[in-house]
């Protein structure tokens, strides 16, 4: 049962962030781009005030898993990085951090790029 309420709060605090951006997109006239940008912006300044850690900790793959948590995981390579390597740490922290992510967004969309045909269907 206890596996069962992680995935619950995964999907209820994921949906909310989702929930938020398509809110955003509706009621705004912010661009897509921007809101995706606002996000990651948002995930970095609460990782490096401390406040997203906790809360990732709490809503799991609902909090770690959209774009704010990425942002999250950017300002915590770069802290660690900083610590490690000084200055330098600034430049190499957050994409060692995210080499994972990027890679396999950068596979997944040559994949579907090769196995589907762009264009219009009309």
């Amino acid at each position: 049962m206890d596996i069962f309420m992680d995935y619950l709060k995964a999907f209820i605090i994921g949906g909310a962030l989702c929930a938020v951006g398509q809110i955003l997109i509706d009621k705004t006239r912010l661009t897509p781009a921007r809101i995706l940008t606002f996000y990651v912006v948002a995930g970095v300044f609460l990782g490096a005030i401390g406040v997203y850690e906790p809360f990732a900790e709490w809503a799991g793959a609902g909090a770690t898993v959209p774009l704010t948590g990425f942002g999250n995981l950017l300002a915590r390579g770069v802290r660690e990085a900083v610590a490690e390597k000084g200055a330098l740490g600034a430049f190499t922290g957050g994409l060692s951090s995210t080499a994972a992510g990027i890679c396999a967004a950068g596979f997944f969309a040559l994949l579907i790029a090769l196995l589907f045909k762009p264009g219009d269907k009309n």
